[in-house]
Parts: structure tokens; C-alpha cells; sequence
């Protein structure tokens, strides 16, 4: 078995700061590829470090929200398609089991003497990735049809379903919830934040035993059918993250779940309707199931560097990247992100995820099988959200199609 030890970002990492101070860029001489996830923070870091780019320099960057599925096969080719993969707390994961990454040591000895440790992310006592940014879902809405539905900022998930029927009683809106439960990724990872504020965990301590097929299981698709009686028939199988930003934005719906990440553009009103953006309220996850923990997993997002690569790329990469991250560009960029860079004073934009680490939200899982359980999940409650079959066969295909990949992987006999 491949054995990865557990790394998040805690509470404490989510106040704290760091950095990486620069009068200018001074990359050597090499190839910087950079592959991401498509959304502003992450434009914003590879905007940045572009600017590294010289005569001696080159700087590309591919974002795309097909990164997942792509970053295994760049990784592996030699020399890999891509000197640099942006990460978070999942996605590293299949990157350490397939040894698709270096260590990062040697070039925070010779680079990053100002960076702090809650940036690095050691994995088996090497740094294997730089955080830079926190992330979450959490909840955005609209303050002004709660107060003409007559009900109060919503504290739990109970709260949120009762706003949603005062909302469409009083013919405020049709469907006032959207949240990103489209089968695949999304909606697999809307399961583990439910999940997660039940305070159970997902596998049998100290094991890869799947610990889910349960009344917690039951609990958290109870609350995914109710939210869903409230959201577009039409579209809420299909809407990702970024199209539920265009739903709200356009005045659509009054509640969203949706990434911190996002929460700068829907404020600066850029895309949005009239009335929209000045009467947003950012907030913390909504907790669940009359428990205390915000339904929310904790995130961190950073950079690794390519294993198959020369040592000259690896070099000119993570000294563009750290140019990425510096304090001027966040200085700039203030609302982009929930950055973990000295000198970031939490505006509006990232009261949500702050709000949920100071209330005890839990991290994403990292371990070695957590991917594969994200997988089932994301095949197998397809049917369930579109109405097709209940819970309990729900959660019985789910831990059947985990068990057996589970087991052609040797985390289970």
C-alpha cells in the first residue's frame, strides 16, 4: 500500500499569513507550463507569474476545469507536459501515489526563507506543495428577499429550507436555491461537506473500511432531496459551480452554496443585475443535522512542482510561481482569494471561509483511498439526485463500486 500522511490547512493556517518578498521576479533560465483550475485566484497567480517571462524565460499555462483528468497523464510523460500543477487538498493526492511530483525542500532552502510553515505542506516530512490561498463553500444570498420573505439570515441547514419556502410562498422567486449537486465531482463533493458536519468520519480509523452506508449517509441525501425540491428542474443537474454564479448573478436565485473563491467577482457586481451585488450577504456554511460543525470542507490550494523535468524548469518554475503569490499581487488582487501571504487583511469577499475555519469546519480528507471513495460518489449518486432511486441503494452502489476499486488498488483484500 502507498502511504500518504494526512496534511491540511487548520484554523490556525487559515489566520496566519506568509510570504515570499521580491523587488522583481530573477527567474533562471528555463520553462515554466503551468497547469490549473480555471477560476480567478488562480488566473490572478498565473497572470503573476507570467510576468517572469524573458528573454531566457518561457511561461505558458493551460487553466482548465478538466485539470483533474489531465494532470496524471502531463505528469507522466517524459519530460512531463507541465512543470507546474496547481493543486489543493484532493487532487495532490493521486499525484504522491503515482510519484508524479518532487520534493520541494531544496528549493525552499535555496528560495523561501520567508515562507512560513503553515505554507508548507510536508507529506511524509518533505514539502511537497506551497500553499498559498484557503477555500470553502459556503453560503451567499440575497438580504433583500429574505427580509421581503420575511425570515432571518440562515444559521442551519433547517434555517436555509425554511427561507427557500417563505420564498416561494410569497411568490418572491420560483426556485430559490441552487447548489452544485451535477453529478460527477461536484456533486461528490457536496456529499463530503454534508457529511463532514455530522462529525463521523468516512473510513473505520486507521483503515480503508468505508464507513458511510449509515444513518449519516442517510441524513446527508435526505437534505440533498429537500434542497433539490427547491432548485431548477431544468438546470440543476447540469450547472456546475460557475454557472450557478451566473444564475445568482443574474438575479435568479437568492441562495447559493458556492466557493470563496468566487465570492470577489459576485461582489464586485461586474455581471451582476441590478440589485444584486449590493444586497449580497457572504456567509459562513450553514451546520446540519442540529450539530455545530459548519457543512463545509476546509481547502488549501497551492503548487507543486513536476518530478519529470529538468532541474533547471523545476528551479525557473518555483521561483515564477513564488513571484505568483508575492504580496504585491495580492496587494493588488485583495478580494480574488482567502490568501495565505503577509500582509492579507480579510475583506468582504472572504468572510465565508474564514467564518467557517473559526467555527470548526473539518478538513477535506487526504489519504491515499479518499479519491477513489470521490469517484464512487460522484458515478453513484447520479441516479439518486435525478430521482431514479433512493437512498439506500444510493449508499449500497456507492460503497460497493468504492469497495471494489478499493481492493484492485490493495487498500482492501
Amino acid at each position: 500500500m502507498k502511504h500518504i500522511l494526512g496534511a491540511g490547512v487548520s484554523v490556525a493556517a487559515l489566520m496566519l499569513t506568509a510570504t515570499v518578498a521580491f523587488a522583481d521576479c530573477g527567474a533562471p533560465a528555463g520553462s515554466v507550463r503551468i497547469l490549473s483550475n480555471d477560476f480567478n485566484a488562480l488566473k490572478v497567480v498565473a497572470t503573476a507569474a507570467a510576468e517572469c517571462a524573458s528573454d531566457t524565460v518561457t511561461v505558458t499555462a493551460n487553466q482548465t476545469t478538466e485539470h483533474k483528468n489531465i494532470q496524471g497523464p502531463a505528469l507522466t510523460a517524459n519530460p512531463a507536459e507541465y512543470t507546474v500543477a496547481m493543486v489543493a487538498n484532493n487532487s495532490i493526492v493521486p499525484l504522491m501515489n503515482d510519484g508524479l511530483i518532487r520534493s520541494l525542500d531544496d528549493l525552499v532552502a535555496k528560495y523561501g526563507q520567508e515562507l512560513q510553515p503553515n505554507q508548507l505542506i510536508k507529506i511524509d516530512g518533505k514539502v511537497m506543495a506551497i500553499a498559498f490561498m484557503g477555500n470553502g463553500q459556503h453560503l451567499i444570498y440575497r438580504k433583500d428577499i429574505l427580509e421581503k420573505a420575511g425570515v432571518a439570515a440562515p444559521q442551519s441547514y433547517d434555517d436555509v429550507l425554511a427561507a427557500a419556502k417563505a420564498i416561494k410562498d410569497a411568490g418572491l422567486m420560483e426556485y430559490p436555491l441552487a447548489a452544485s449537486v451535477k453529478p460527477g465531482w461536484d456533486l461528490a463533493a457536496e456529499f463530503v461537506n454534508d457529511y463532514l458536519a455530522t462529525g463521523a468520519d468516512f473510513f473505520e480509523p486507521g483503515t480503508a473500511t468505508l464507513t458511510i452506508n449509515n444513518e449519516n449517509g442517510k441524513k446527508v441525501l435526505a437534505l440533498m432531496q429537500a434542497e433539490i425540491a427547491y432548485m431548477d428542474p431544468a438546470t440543476y443537474l447540469t450547472f456546475d459551480a460557475t454557472e450557478i454564479q451566473k444564475q445568482y448573478e443574474a438575479g435568479k436565485v437568492a441562495i447559493i452554496n458556492e466557493w470563496g473563491s468566487i465570492a470577489g467577482a459576485i461582489l464586485d457586481g461586474k455581471d451582476s443585475a441590478e440589485g444584486v451585488a449590493e444586497n449580497t450577504v457572504i456567509a459562513g456554511a450553514p451546520t446540519f443535522a442540529g450539530g455545530t460543525i459548519p457543512a463545509a470542507a476546509l481547502w488549501w490550494d497551492g503548487f507543486t512542482i513536476a518530478k519529470n523535468i529538468s532541474d533547471a524548469d523545476a528551479e525557473a518554475s518555483f521561483v515564477a510561481m513564488l513571484h505568483g503569490i508575492s504580496p504585491d499581487v495580492v496587494k493588488a488582487n485583495p478580494d480574488a482569494a482567502t490568501w495565505l501571504v503577509k500582509g492579507f487583511e480579510p475583506g468582504p469577499a472572504a468572510v465565508g471561509v474564514i467564518a467557517n475555519a473559526t467555527n470548526g469546519a473539518r478538513a477535506y480528507p487526504m489519504n491515499p483511498y479518499i479519491g477513489l471513495l470521490h469517484t464512487a460518489l460522484s458515478a453513484e449518486l447520479a441516479d439518486f439526485v435525478a430521482g431514479k432511486e433512493d437512498a439506500d441503494k444510493a449508499l449500497a452502489d456507492t460503497e460497493a463500486a468504492y469497495n471494489t476499486a478499493a481492493k484492485e488498488a490493495g487498500f482492501l483484500k
